[in-house]
Formats: C-alpha cells, structure tokens, sequence
C-alpha cells in the first residue's frame, strides 16, 4: 500500500540502500543508480541540489516515495541512528564530556583518543629512527 514501505528486494549496496545498473559495459555508460534516489525523482521530482534524501522510515531498502524528504546533510545526520544512540560501538556513553560533536556528527572521546594514540605510535617516525639507531649500537658492540 500507500503507506507502507516498498521493499526493494533487488540487488543493493552493503549498507541496505538498493540498487540497479543502467547501460552498457560495451559502449562504456554503464552507471549504478541508488533506487531511492530514482523512485523520489520518478515520483517527486528533482532532489534540489544541495539536499541529501532522508528515509523518515528508517528502512534504507524503502523505495515509496512517500518515506522520503529532501533535506539538508547535516539534518539528515541528526535525524540518524547515531543520534539518538546513548553509547558508541564499543560501549562507551555518549555523555558529559566523552562526547564530541561536530557539523551533526557525535564521536566518542575515548574512542577517538585511542585510534590517534594508536595512530601516533605506528606513525612516529622519530622514535622509530632512534630504536633502529640503538639497534645499530647493540649490534657494533
């Protein structure tokens, strides 16, 4: 029905959204489409430029029409499951001061703090070049 959602059960992309393929590999215009993009022009109209297409069911395999608005990227963010999440994948609370937001976005602190620690520490050239150096020591002796 009109209110339900449409199910797309045809190919689709890692993340839930579906999608086909137009043209041909001979002549090189082969190009993949997301179906919810194309059923909203098919139906709505033009997305306007600038806006990003929000599914208000949650469902990214929904292709009615009627599931999806044209907004900005950033309220497309927020709408998200991120934002209503109380916690980030690995457990840690998305509160007080753990939380960090930008343009819409939520990260956690902890999280963060590690991968550039981790960055920091394959990446440091410096200290690399030093224990290689003590390396060359140990072995002359």
């Amino acid at each position: 029905g009109e209110e339900g959602c449409w199910t797309w059960i045809g190919a689709g992309f890692a993340s839930g959204y579906g999608q086909f393929k137009t043209g041909s590999s001979v002549t090189g215009t082969k190009r993949n489409h997301t179906v919810h993009r194309w059923a909203y022009e098919q139906f709505t109209g033009v997305i306007p430029a600038g806006l990003t297409l929000d599914h208000l069911c949650r469902h990214p395999w929904c292709v009615n029409p009627l599931h999806l608005e044209a907004v900005p990227h950033v309220v497309n963010i927020r709408r998200g499951k991120l934002a209503t999440a109380t916690h980030c994948k690995r457990g840690h609370p998305f509160a007080g001061p753990n939380l960090l937001t930008k343009n819409g976005c939520r990260r956690c602190r902890i999280c963060l703090n590690k991968a550039n620690g981790d960055w920091n520490r394959r990446n440091n050239w410096s200290a690399q070049r030093a224990w290689k150096a003590r390396q060359r020591q140990a072995a002359q002796r």
